[in-house]
């Protein structure tokens, strides 16, 4: 008879043990190495108590777990943690300096991505790779060093390393991150030397993941090629941004973090299929076994993927064995393991995660099944609902406490995506291996795990529209705290109807007080707006309303992380007759496809500058992916809708197409344009310097204007006379919050005040809109107000 999932009864006598060495590793990291020695001594004297060893822990060699851990972190896991904050390196990377190391990777490059700025491209330039020390140099001396350092270096040459490698990595000491194993940052700005052939495993993995790659470029679409591979084998190396922010946003992005949830799909379909070809279970658990190992190795040294391999070597073991209900033993006996093969392990947030998601799916989710199928829901749906709500519920704590955010769609949006998670991970891995051997096999493979990933990119983007789909929430310590007794009251308040009564009625209160504060911005977007510098970090986003419901011209998108897109679906815009590009810089021009995809564009417009090249090549590319022409403004050029008229004044000189024009004479080479709009005129500058300014003032242009967009986000090459010339009663600064370049120049703005405009900047009001009143009179209306 099928014993009732609520009713199965776990096995907590390796618990213990795991926590103590858990414990043990987080206070030797987090505060010193003695401290790993006080809590395994305290296991050891608790594991002989008499009423330890009658307790449930106890029994059944339970006390004698305890004990061995205990010993364990004493021995050897104190001195691993004394000789790590010892290191000699650490004392050079506190001081900087130059360095040569040789190292052993332990890890594949893990790419990078950065916004870009100016004419440097947006991208992943950089990438990161973990190794051990075998010897070091520094500033001509030799360093005893055995120690684990991270390295930091150019994607070009180094992204193709593997785990096994060895090389020499010549570069500048960083210290490191405070609490964590690793001893020393290697910022590496040449190609590695020495390189050692690898692994033969190893090469086969990354050919793998590379016939991954492009065979879904091949087949898919830039979203859905970029997503299979993260799904599959957590490569999001052509992950678009816009998908990554937005599964980050709907709680999904777990799923490009391969996890347990792929060891279990992976393992279980192999170890299913040759169940079904009659096979024993032992013969298949061996097999699924063998699986096992290529795919941790296909996949990398991730910690929730060593977690769930070694979790899922147990359970095949018990299998092959006979043996069921080795759930939480096998959790507990990995977590011990893993901490004492690799103490950083104990900080690791994404072990964390793992560890705590695989514990609520193996005690809560069953009793919440039982529960709901107790009140009548069946019990596919049950399941459904109550695994990712058991997920949830055991990694909101440290999500929120890490990020400072908790996402309120992520148990509806796993709900919608689990379903498809499986056949799309289970065709990816079909699709890597056939692509060594049957390139038509993978292709066919990928096209049938599209629509699976077209469901999910759509069910990330519907979830990460929702408004207030992402709350703000006290980050640190004291806010994981928060949310864990939140959670707690929530878990406990199912269990008494008087409890869940009280706490319904107490959120409903909340609810609604903090809900129209939180998602709904008073009076925004606001009527009648005329003009929005949108919040897009260091860079331009500028929309002017055409006077038609829904439609508006933009000017230039911000930078990739830029958050462009979200601006134009809060002011309602599904229609841009016309993008104009002030010049290629990407703050200016990486945010395009975000504009682009998903609303009716009439035109890209550009000024006669070409460069630097790869942007005006990522441009014409963006025009024929979404089927938009480019076009050249000229000066004198007019433009005209029904609330608006645009007017070409600049660019008087541009650089031509051969030379190799510089930052100031890209700038200068921007597009200037005057807007006429119901709260007056608008100067709209892009990034122009003194030279362009000075060529406008020796026009004879009226550069008189009720706004004035600061040019170059407020940097201090302005020359008064352009100030003076233009005479603004308000002056827009779209600027970044905390940049490294100095922006705005508070000269600048001491200058603006003082000829009466009145000063507004992205990074303190967030959005900014202009309003025209009823009485023809501007109004200022923010998003919100910081103090600078």
């Amino acid at each position: 008879m099928t014993e009732p999932l609520g009713a199965v009864q776990h096995d907590f006598r390796l618990v213990p043990a795991a926590v103590t060495v858990w414990l043990a590793g987080l206070a030797g990291l987090l505060g010193t190495w003695w401290l790993a020695l006080v809590c395994g001594g305290a296991a050891v004297v608790i594991a002989v108590l008499p009423i330890v060893r009658r307790s449930p822990f106890g029994r059944r060699h339970g006390a004698v777990a305890l004990g061995v851990a205990g010993v364990l972190s004493v021995v050897p896991l104190a001195p691993t943690l004394h000789t790590a904050e010892h290191d000699p390196l650490r004392v050079f990377a506190a001081g900087g300096g130059d360095a040569v190391l040789d190292v052993a990777l332990t890890s594949r490059a893990y790419a990078i991505r950065t916004a870009g700025y100016a004419g440097q491209p947006a991208g992943r330039g950089l990438v990161v790779l973990h190794a051990d020390v075998d010897r070091a140099t520094v500033a001509g001396r030799p360093v005893a060093s055995t120690g684990r350092i991270v390295l930091l270096a150019p994607a070009h040459g180094w992204a193709a390393l593997v785990p096994g490698q060895r090389l020499r990595a010549v570069g500048t000491l960083l210290p490191p991150r405070p609490g964590e194993l690793t001893v020393a940052a290697l910022r590496v700005y040449e190609k590695p030397a020495r390189v050692s052939p690898a692994p033969w495993w190893q090469r086969a993995a990354r050919s793998m993941r590379h016939a991954l790659r492009e065979v879904s470029a091949a087949v898919l679409g830039p979203e859905e090629a970029g997503l299979l591979p993260g799904l599959v084998v957590g490569d999001t190396s052509a992950l678009p941004l816009r998908v990554e922010t937005d599964f980050r946003a709907a709680g999904l992005s777990h799923l490009t973090a391969v996890s347990g949830s792929n060891v279990v799909i992976v393992v279980g379909a192999v170890f299913l299929l040759l169940r079904l070809l009659r096979l024993g279970p032992g013969t298949s658990a061996v097999a699924a076994g063998v699986v096992l190992l290529g795919y941790v190795i296909l996949v990398g040294s991730e910690p929730s993927v060593l977690r769930a391999g070694l979790m899922g070597a147990v359970g095949l073991l018990a299998l092959a064995l006979g043996r069921n209900r080795s759930a939480l033993p096998a959790l507990a006996f990995s977590v011990a393991v893993l901490v004492l093969a690799d103490p950083g392990m104990a900080v690791s947030v994404g072990f964390a995660l793992s560890v705590v998601a695989t514990a609520a799916l193996v005690l809560l989710a069953p009793v919440w099944v039982a529960a709901a199928r107790r009140w009548g829901v069946p019990g596919g749906v049950a399941e459904a609902l109550a695994v990712p709500l058991a997920a949830f519920v055991a990694t909101v704590p440290i999500i929120a406490g890490i990020s400072g955010q908790v996402s309120l769609v992520t148990v509806a949006a796993n709900v919608l995506a689990a379903p498809v998670v499986a056949p799309a991970t289970v065709l990816g891995v079909v699709a890597a291996v056939g692509a060594m051997v049957v390139p038509v096999l993978a292709k066919a493979a990928v096209w049938l795990a599209g629509p699976e990933v077209s469901w999910l990119v759509l069910v990330a983007r519907e979830a990460a529209s929702v408004p207030g789909a992402v709350i703000g929430w006290p980050g640190g310590w004291w806010g994981g705290l928060a949310a864990a007794l939140v959670c707690a009251g929530g878990v406990a308040a199912t269990r008494s109807r008087l409890v869940l009564t009280a706490l319904t009625a107490a959120l409903a209160g909340v609810a609604v007080v903090a809900v129209p504060v939180v998602i709904v911005t008073p009076g925004w977007p606001p009527s009648r707006w005329a003009f929005v510098a949108c919040d897009v970090g260091q860079g331009d986003g500028l929309v002017l309303s055409t006077g038609e419901p829904g439609r508006a011209v933009v000017v230039d998108t911000g930078t990739e992380f830029g958050d462009i897109d979200g601006c134009l679906d809060r002011l309602d815009v599904e229609q841009v007759p016309l993008v104009v590009l002030s010049h290629l810089h990407a703050d200016h021009i990486g945010g395009l496809s975000a504009v682009l995809d998903g609303r009716l564009v009439g035109g890209i417009a550009v000024g006669a500058g070409r460069a630097p090249g790869w942007a005006w090549r990522q441009v014409v590319v963006a025009g024929r992916r979404f089927d938009v022409p480019v076009l050249e403004l000229t000066v004198g050029q007019r433009l005209a809708w029904p609330s608006l008229r645009l007017r070409v004044l600049g660019p008087r000189y541009v650089p031509p197409p051969e030379s190799d024009a510089e930052g100031t004479e890209i700038n200068d080479a921007s597009v200037v344009l005057k807007a006429e709009t119901p709260v007056g005129s608008v100067l709209l500058t892009g990034d122009i310097e003194l030279s362009a300014q000075a060529g406008l003032l020796a026009s004879g242009e009226d550069l008189r204007a009720d706004v004035l967009k600061v040019p170059h986000h407020g940097s201090s090459v302005v020359l008064p006379g352009f100030l003076d010339a233009v005479d603004p009663t308000v002056a827009v600064i779209s600027v970044g919050a905390d940049n490294s370049y100095g922006h705005p120049s508070s000269t600048v703005i001491d200058e603006l005040r003082a000829g009466g405009a009145v000063v507004v900047r992205t990074d303190l009001s967030g959005d900014i809109a202009l309003v025209a009143t009823d009485d023809r009179q501007l109004r200022i209306v923010p998003t919100q107000a910081r103090s600078p």
